[in-house]
């Protein structure tokens, strides 16, 4: 199997330039919505990202025979729900991390009240867009419980739960397996089922492209553990060396960087054979997969 990383950078980025201007439009300040918490929303969600989330809906969308236009809405709500992690992350009570994608982090650059509100109203949103957009009414609460499945208590938020509570024990590689498939992976498949869902995905189209999301995220987080090891926050644009010395559970931490790279190109080869059945039509995610495990940001 082999990629060219430079194929995806131009995809994502290509993406982002679509994308972000949809993005920026769903995120208009209503006028009864107080001015700093529309600021700190704004100022989280619109900040330069990979948008990998977002590419993931549409992309699955459109890998079904789906419209990707109808999917943008989606893919934003998507995308709300991950800021709303990350400004929730950064958090003292959390991560306590001061930079994010290359800035203050949300806490820093306004206050940690206006944060919590802000990640609070995100995760809000994320339901709203999907109320108001989904394109067809009966998808709605499938789409709903996608959302909150991914999200909440048995998955992203779940997963940082267990995060926290992993601090106060010695490196096990089951727990870190806990908290990575729910704390990314899940969000990961979440993106690519309603991606497919969105796009009249049949039952066996929908759990392919979710088992190949579950399987990216964990590959997306390893990669993400060794560069927190490997790389400088100028590179990736947050804080390094974090991990270690909050005492994180990570594959690096349990079994080595050596076997931590081997563990991530197993999950994501993992993935590209769960595309096994779209053919071509997948290439694309296929060397997403494959991008996750070298990528240096």
């Amino acid at each position: 199997m082999t990629h060219s990383s430079i194929d995806v950078r131009t995809r994502l980025h290509d993406f982002a330039q679509t994308f972000d201007p949809r993005f920026e439009e769903l995120l208009q300040n209503a006028a009864d919505v107080p001015d700093r918490l529309a600021q700190a929303v704004r100022y989280s969600a619109l900040g330069s990202g990979k948008r990998l989330r977002p590419y993931l809906v549409v992309r699955c969308c459109a890998l079904v025979g789906g419209d990707t236009e109808t999917a943008m809405p989606i893919a934003a709500a998507i995308e709300c729900l991950h800021a709303f992690s990350l400004i929730h992350d950064d958090l003292p009570a959390m991560d306590d991390d001061d930079l994010r994608r290359g800035r203050p982090s949300c806490h820093k650059q306004f206050d940690e009240a206006t944060a919590v509100l802000a990640g609070d109203a995100l995760v809000l949103l994320a339901f709203e867009l999907v109320a108001r957009h989904a394109p067809d009414p009966t998808s709605v609460g499938r789409l709903v419980l996608e959302l909150a499945e991914g999200v909440g208590w048995r998955g992203m938020i779940g997963g940082q739960m267990a995060d926290i509570v992993g601090q106060t024990q010695s490196p096990d590689l089951a727990i870190t397996d806990y908290i990575q498939v729910r704390k990314t992976a899940r969000l990961f498949a979440a993106s690519c089922r309603i991606g497919a869902i969105v796009g009249g995905g049949d039952d066996d189209a929908i759990d392919r492209v979710g088992a190949f999301g579950q399987t990216v995220g964990m590959a997306f987080q390893i990669a993400d553990d060794l560069l927190d090891l490997t790389a400088s926050s100028q590179q990736i644009g947050k804080r390094t060396g974090k991990d270690v010395d909050a005492n994180k559970q990570t594959v690096p931490r349990c079994v080595g960087v050596d076997e931590g790279r081997k563990r991530a190109t197993a999950a994501a080869r993992v993935a590209v054979e769960q595309l096994e059945p779209f053919g071509d039509r997948a290439a694309d995610l296929r060397d997403l997969a494959l991008f996750m495990i070298g990528r240096d940001y």
